[in-house]
């Protein structure tokens, strides 16, 4: 190989390697941290928890109709599980709550549901007979699982529902317990915030949710 020859192949190569460092992925890049992963039970960044039309005023007539019962807001233990550190709004009057604080030291049935869900209107009747039935015994807990709170609440109203309930249209306790993409799903949890049981299928009657509650959780009501 004569030298113009050599030259060319060297500044080809030295064009190659400059073009393959350029476009090599790297984290050093000063003021650029590393792309953070959401850990489970988080909902990745820029997932709407309810809709930019579905502000406080917008909400307070919808708020005033349904006259949903208002959240627990401390419990009796230590957080633990897999609702630990999720803070979502109170649909009845947009205070926040973080589901493993308030839930803490207590068995609890949360049942994940969305306005347009036809088995979920025929099962939320039952979880309101139910946990007026049940009393301080266990606690129960409507989660929203859709960005239209609007809708939801105006769904309650018209099912006659005034359970407290939570909005998560970003579907935060879904993915923390594992639940499948379905609805009606119901999340039967310990005392100590461990899950339990997840149910993903509607309950047909009281008793029907009394007799999964007792199996699973050890409470009769």
């Amino acid at each position: 190989m004569n030298k113009a020859a050599l030259r060319w192949s060297l500044v080809a190569l030295i064009l190659v390697v400059g073009m393959v460092y350029a476009l090599w992925p790297r984290n050093d890049v000063p003021g650029l941290a590393p792309s953070a992963t959401p850990s489970l039970g988080q909902r990745a960044p820029g997932t709407d928890e309810r809709r930019a039309v579905d502000t406080p005023e917008a909400l307070a007539p919808l708020r005033q109709d349904a006259d949903l019962a208002a959240c627990p807001t401390t419990g009796s233990g230590n957080s633990a599980g897999p609702l630990t550190g999720i803070t979502l709004e109170c649909i009845g009057d947009g205070s926040y709550v973080d589901l493993g604080q308030v839930l803490a030291g207590r068995p609890a049935l949360l049942n994940i549901w969305a306005y347009w869900c036809g088995p979920c209107a025929e099962e939320l009747p039952y979880l309101q007979q139910y946990a007026e039935r049940a009393g301080d015994a266990i606690a129960v807990l409507t989660v929203h699982n859709d960005a239209n709170e609007a809708n939801g609440l105006a769904r309650l109203t018209d099912y006659g529902v005034t359970l407290p309930g939570v909005q998560d249209g970003g579907g935060r306790v879904a993915a923390a317990v594992g639940a499948p993409n379905v609805l009606p799903v119901s999340v039967l949890i310990s005392a100590d915030g461990t899950v339990a049981k997840v149910l993903p299928q509607p309950f047909r009657s009281v008793d029907d949710i009394a007799d999964a509650v007792r199996v699973n959780l050890g409470v009769d009501s």
